[in-house]
């Protein structure tokens, strides 16, 4: 089962995965046009997890830059891409993932409204 964390969990989920010895990762798997327009502030808290852009299409060619041993947040613009990458990361040896519900527009309504919709 994949657990599906929304925006205003996204810090339980945190506190959740944050104690091992790796940070977690908010893995942002839209373009790098969408990333360009809206994407998630730090707001302080850059010690609590690693923002890492990877769009979807790259996953596969690129997926020895995730470390399978930290704890993975997916997320994309309404959580569709995100859903399915993290079904693929699940399928390639990542244990320990999750999919951020709604997207970065979510995000946007529930957490940080500072960040554009598009």
């Amino acid at each position: 089962m994949l657990p599906q964390v929304s925006p205003s969990q996204f810090d339980d989920w945190l506190a959740a995965h944050g104690a091992g010895p790796s940070r977690p990762v908010l893995l942002d798997v839209r373009e790098p046009w969408e990333v360009a327009q809206a994407h998630v502030r730090g707001d302080g808290q850059a010690d609590r997890f690693e923002l890492r852009c990877i769009p979807m299409g790259e996953i596969p060619s690129r997926l020895q830059e995730l470390d399978p041993d930290q704890p993975i947040a997916c997320l994309c613009h309404h959580g569709a891409r995100s859903m399915n990458v993290a079904v693929y990361l699940l399928n390639n040896g990542f244990e320990n993932v999750a999919n951020i519900t709604g997207g970065i527009d979510a995000w946007s309504r529930e957490r940080d409204a500072g960040v554009p919709r598009y």
